[in-house]
Order: C-alpha cells, then structure tokens, then sequence
C-alpha cells in the first residue's frame, strides 16, 4: 500500500522509459526530501532540474512516482527515468592537462583552467575535466568515473577558472555533497567588474531564475512573481579600484548557476568580457577610438568572463579537518588587471 499523501497519484507510470539514475537508499539514512537527496547524490544536476522531473513524474520511489517534497526513508529504491533513450554521455579517459593541487584516497582538489567544460552534457559529449579524471585514475579498480555517487561536487562554468572538489568514494561524496547543501562550505571568487562599485563591501539578495526572453541566461526575480525563482546570496568587497574597472571579491552563501555573474550584473557591474551578459561590451570609459583599441586589447589578453573561483574551504569527510585551498589568479586575469592597472586617461 501507497499512501496518497506521499504519492502523487495523478502522475501515471510511462508505458516505456529509461533509466538515467538508481540507488538504495541507505539504511542509517535519516528523512530527507527527494529532491535534496538526489541533488546530493546526482553529479551535475540542479536542484532545479530534479524538481522539474518531480513534476514530470520522473522521479520513482518504489516503482512509483513521487512529489519533491516525498522523504526518502531506509531502503527505499530511488529512481530517476526518462521517456526517451538519454543521450549517450558514457566518461571514458582522456589525458587531458589538468592541475591537481591536492589528493588523497577521498578526494581531489583540482585548479581548472578556463576553456574547460567540467562534465559531459549537450554539445560536449568528451573532452570534459570528468574526462580527465577518468584518465588520472584509469588504475584505480575502486572509482568508476560513470558512477554518479561519485565524482564532481559542485561545478563552475566553462570559463571560470579555479578550484573544484571531486569525490572518490560514494561516502565521500554524500558527505562533502551535504556541506554544501547546508551551506558551511567556505568559497570566494575573485572578478573584474566593470565601472566604480562604490561600497567597499555590500551583500546582493536576489532570487534567481532563467530568463524568461533568453533560456541561456538568469535573471534576477520577485519569487512570488516568479515560482521557479531561487533564493541567492553573493557577499562582495571590493579589492582595488581601477579607472573604469573594479576588482572584487565574492563570498557565494548560496551556489545558483551564474549566480556572481547575474548578481553584479544586476547592480550594474556585469563581469568584464562576459559576452552572455553584456560585458564584451565598453560599457564604462572615453569615447575615442584609441580608447575602444585599448579596451579590443583587453578582451584579447582574457577571452572570457574575468571570474575566478579563488578560495575553497570544507570539512574532509573522513580525518572531519577542516581545509582550506588558495589558487592565484590564472595568467590572462592577471595579465588584464596589470594592463588596467597601467592604464593613463590622459594617453587616450
């Protein structure tokens, strides 16, 4: 027997589906909702998309679909399906450069380069950071790299350079995965925004959601305007002033998916190159053409969104010692803040 007010019962099971995820749900598990257990347990998946497919009726516990906000209990079998062959996203090893700044029998800590796509996914079926992992521990019989209880914990965008934490082993994933979710990890990004941000120090609190007139973007919402709308927090403070830039550093209380990059956007302080949101334009400046060449020159020595994910801080999840990780700022940030910090008003 199913009680109706766990299940959803105008859901129906399809007639034909694919399986995209299934585990056991441990014994010493605790209630926990669906949605957070899978958004622990599912590398690379929002928590947005798992409701999604709550609402589809994607998502079964005991053959039977369930509501996001269903608790799993002890031993119940949780399964993740489509209506539709998924696309073939199979890991295999690639040995693909990738900086390694801390590892052991749990964990790995990598420094990613910009230009990197950090998992497989529509239009990157290879050449991915998980990829690369795979290569690095193709003799380790123990990590499956196909395996989602293990692997990415978090992730950060194609352009953004900088520190990520991957899970060796399920337990490790599972812990490290509920750090974040509760919010105790410690992560700060270094960004050049464009124009004067005049607070030294400031917080932005703006929920956040997809754009509703471009599907590659996020803008910020009212929730009760908007339901899909998430509840985001950045904390920034500023590092140096630079003529018409602004280098600063953001403490993310929430992880939403571009979350700084909407977020200084939305205070009018798009990061510096960031074509989806308008910063590959000259925005702040002089209007002479020697002016526009300087700023061409910019964008050529940093090719992307000038963000780099600086600082990471967690509990191991197996010595429970706190850690702490530093990476510098990748040579073409660097190259763009020296460019800036020589820049003479006077010359243009």
């Amino acid at each position: 027997m199913f009680s109706s007010e766990l299940y959803d019962d105008e859901f129906e099971q399809p007639a034909e589906h694919y399986e995209r995820f299934h585990c056991e749900v441990d014994k010493g598990q605790t209630p926990l909702r669906v949605d957070k257990f899978l958004f622990v347990r599912m590398a690379g998946v929002s928590r947005n998309r798992i409701q999604e497919a709550a609402e589809a009726g994607n998502i079964l516990v005991n053959d039977r679909p369930v509501k996001s906000n269903y608790k799993v209990k002890p031993l119940d079998t949780v399964s993740v399906v489509l209506g539709h062959a998924p696309n073939d996203y199979t890991i295999i090893p690639q040995d693909i450069p990738v900086q390694i700044v801390y590892e052991d029998d749990q964990i790995i800590v990598v420094n990613k380069q910009a230009g990197l796509v950090v998992h497989p996914g529509f239009g990157n079926n290879d050449g991915t950071l998980l990829n690369a992992i795979a290569w690095h521990l193709r003799d380790n019989p123990d990590f499956d790299a196909n395996n989602p209880g293990v692997g990415l914990v978090h992730r950060i965008d194609k352009d953004t350079s900088g520190l990520l934490l991957i899970a060796k082993t399920p337990e490790a994933k599972t812990f490290l995965g509920k750090q974040f979710l509760d919010k105790t990890t410690e992560r700060t990004y270094n960004a050049l925004v464009w124009g004067t941000v005049k607070s030294d120090t400031g917080t932005i609190d703006g929920a956040l959601a997809r754009d509703q007139h471009d599907r590659l973007r996020f803008s910020v919402y009212d929730p009760e305007e908007n339901p899909q709308a998430k509840h985001a927090v950045t904390h920034y403070r500023v590092l140096e002033r630079l003529a018409y830039c602004t280098l600063v550093e953001c403490r993310l209380e929430t992880g939403r998916t571009h979350q700084i990059r909407v977020h200084m956007r939305h205070i009018g302080h798009p990061l510096f190159n960031d074509e989806r949101y308008g910063g590959n334009e000259i925005i702040k400046g002089l209007p002479t053409a020697k002016y526009r060449q300087f700023i061409n020159n910019c964008f050529q020595i940093c090719p992307r969104q000038a963000l780099h994910a600086r600082t990471l801080g967690f509990t191991h999840p197996t010595t429970l010692q706190r850690m702490h990780f530093d990476s510098q700022l990748p040579p073409d940030m660097q190259a763009l803040i020296d460019k800036w910090r020589a820049y003479n008003p006077a010359s243009m």
